[in-house]
């Protein structure tokens, strides 16, 4: 305002001395001219000003931040995990919210089985995604991998043996090679393996550059289709023993799909433990258990069949004494 002011100011006054004689209209504008390069630096000091209050917020926050969350301290290296999952009493609150979404779930998973979670919106299923990948702390309770706080778990030396698509995928700016391989180091023969596994490898051969293809910002180059079946490929990567998948099948057409089911019985065979989140029903064939919430609870739990049996009738299963849950 203190710029605009002054400068129609001098640009007034200017006009007022061209009227009286005092000057001359060409003079008046270069008068006005040399006013705006005057005060140009003062544009660019507010422009910066605004810059340096933004920048002076954020680093407070990230220093509040690293105050609250300490460097993890070293711990003893653990061997490798097989799988095992178990859940004891976990309760779920979301980073930054005071509401529950998982209440008091308990649940065993053994080395190598295939684990479909179903349940309708805000059940918490991608929360327990988040949990049992070690993302998210509990409220309360504790996810164990091979018996460990799998949260606790030094994450540099499980992530090697852990894979996880989430429902929003993010690739970032680089290779197709480098986001395959999680930005380590590029093992060809890991990177076609893993890719091969997601169905992938035949679409990336296709592409200008193959595998050295630059992705963008986010894999603004390629389709929803195909971002999503090179996330698998990275969630794959490395052969690890736990995958989570978390609504894998979303943006994918019936070759991804079948592509997808094909990978989850690969990983079966060579033993890793699979849970997938699935709304839809063309992956469950391929899960031993599945596991239903609802409102954050445990809806059932058990084999395929019986769970499914079990949602179609509750009552028949009260009947007769039976439950799944």
């Amino acid at each position: 305002i203190t710029r605009i002011t002054a400068q129609s100011l001098v640009l007034g006054l200017g006009a007022w001395l061209a009227i009286t004689g005092d000057t001359t209209p060409g003079s008046m504008i270069a008068a006005s001219i040399l006013m705006g390069r005057a005060l140009a630096p003062v544009d660019q000091l507010i422009a910066i000003w605004k810059q340096w209050l933004a920048t002076q917020e954020s680093y407070m926050r990230l220093a509040d931040l690293l105050q609250r969350i300490p460097a993890p301290t070293p711990a003893i290296s653990l061997p490798p995990p097989q799988g095992s999952i178990q859940v004891e009493n976990l309760v779920a609150v979301p980073p930054g919210s005071k509401i529950q979404v998982l209440h008091g779930l308990s649940l065993k998973i053994s080395p190598g089985e295939v684990v479909g979670v179903i349940g309708p919106s805000a059940a918490g299923k991608s929360t327990l995604a988040r949990l049992i990948t070690g993302i998210w702390a509990p409220a309360s309770g504790v996810v164990r991998l091979d018996g460990v706080d799998v949260y606790s778990w030094d994450k540099t030396e499980l992530g090697p043996y852990v894979g996880y698509l989430p429902q929003d995928i993010e690739l970032f700016d680089g290779t197709l090679a480098e986001n395959i391989a999680r930005f380590g180091e590029l093992d060809s023969e890991r990177i076609v393996a893993a890719a091969r596994m997601a169905g992938v490898h035949d679409l990336i051969l296709h592409l200008p550059k193959g595998y050295e293809t630059p992705l963008g910002v986010d894999g603004a180059n390629l389709s929803g289709g195909q971002r999503q079946r090179v996330a698998l490929a990275r969630a794959l990567y490395g052969n690890p023993r736990l995958v989570v998948l978390d609504e894998p099948n979303s943006n994918l057409d019936e070759i991804g799909e079948a592509a997808l089911a094909e990978a989850i019985l690969a990983l079966k065979r060579q033993g890793s433990t699979v849970i997938f989140i699935s709304h839809g029903r063309g992956l469950l064939a391929v899960a031993d258990k599945l596991l239903a919430l609802r409102d954050g609870a445990l809806n059932a739990y058990g084999p395929r069949d019986q769970v499914i049996a079990y949602l179609q009738n509750p009552a028949a299963f009260t009947n007769t004494g039976g439950s799944n849950k």
